[in-house]
């Protein structure tokens, strides 16, 4: 469903604990001066307890409740790509041109930091740009930003099909996704294009994703999948590893969707 959040209207809701938000979750903070509204999709499986409020056309105010929304802190994404020397912005350009994207494609983002959406949106135009996050805040904050961009709140397994199929799919943070990694590749074979290429990547490596999961278990809730794991678990669903790197500072994996097996 669509949904018009405000950007200056955000209120939330009783008990009055919500209200000062523990220490570990991160403040945010909306510009009072930007009153436009944009629609973000959301998957059928979004719980909410948080008040958007929008004028209606009799120039009161309407307000829409949502129960039981509860926000991960995702901040750590951002933190960590608040470096801007060379050898970081090499690494994230180095991982979007691993997309191979052209003006026609269709691109897919799965839990990317804003940053990455950033250097992306900037540097590689494309038909479409499709964020998927679980974040709501998160997507907010691309949508205010990046009117065309498509944003879907929920799970990478429940996009909806009426932005498929894709030409190229990153994976900024597979081991934030709650999924086997033979799901993952098992639903994105059925939403990709052939020859479409899916990009698995960590611009810090192995080493700081292991760090991350000891700090935000919630949150990051797997490992980067090693060369074998990946290989086998490719060729099950009619993918071709066609770069594979996994060093230390630096994580990333090219599939390549096999034309004639993704026929079949």
């Amino acid at each position: 469903m669509n949904i018009l959040l405000s950007t200056s209207s955000f209120i939330p809701l009783k008990p009055s604990s919500l209200l000062s938000p523990p220490p570990f979750y991160p403040k945010i903070h909306l510009r009072a001066s930007h009153t436009r509204e944009f629609p973000v999709t959301l998957s059928n499986h979004a719980r909410f307890s948080v008040c958007a409020t929008a004028p209606s056309d009799q120039g009161t105010t309407s307000a829409f409740h949502f129960d039981d929304f509860v926000e991960k802190d995702w901040s750590f994404l951002d933190n960590e790509d608040t470096n801007t020397s060379a050898e970081h912005m090499q690494k994230i350009d180095r991982i979007i041109s691993a997309g191979n994207i052209e003006e026609t494609s269709k691109v897919l983002v799965s839990i990317g930091s804003e940053s990455f959406v950033d250097r992306l949106v900037e540097s590689s135009p494309c038909q479409q740009l499709l964020i998927v996050h679980s974040s709501l805040l998160v997507l907010a904050c691309i949508k205010e930003k990046y009117d065309k961009v498509k944003c879907w709140q929920g799970e990478l397994l429940d996009v909806s099909e009426k932005w498929t199929d894709f030409d190229v799919v990153f994976l900024y943070f597979l081991p934030a996704l709650p999924y086997q990694l033979d799901q993952v590749l098992a639903a994105l074979a059925n939403r990709s294009l052939p020859g479409a290429r899916l990009v698995i990547s960590h611009p810090q490596g192995r080493q700081v994703v292991e760090e991350q999961q000891q700090q935000y278990p919630d949150v990051v809730v797997s490992s980067l999948p090693d060369k074998t794991v990946l290989q086998k678990c490719a060729a099950d669903h009619s993918f071709e590893v066609v770069e594979f790197m996994d060093e230390p500072g630096f994580y990333l994996a090219v599939l390549r969707l096999n034309a004639a097996e993704s026929n079949q």
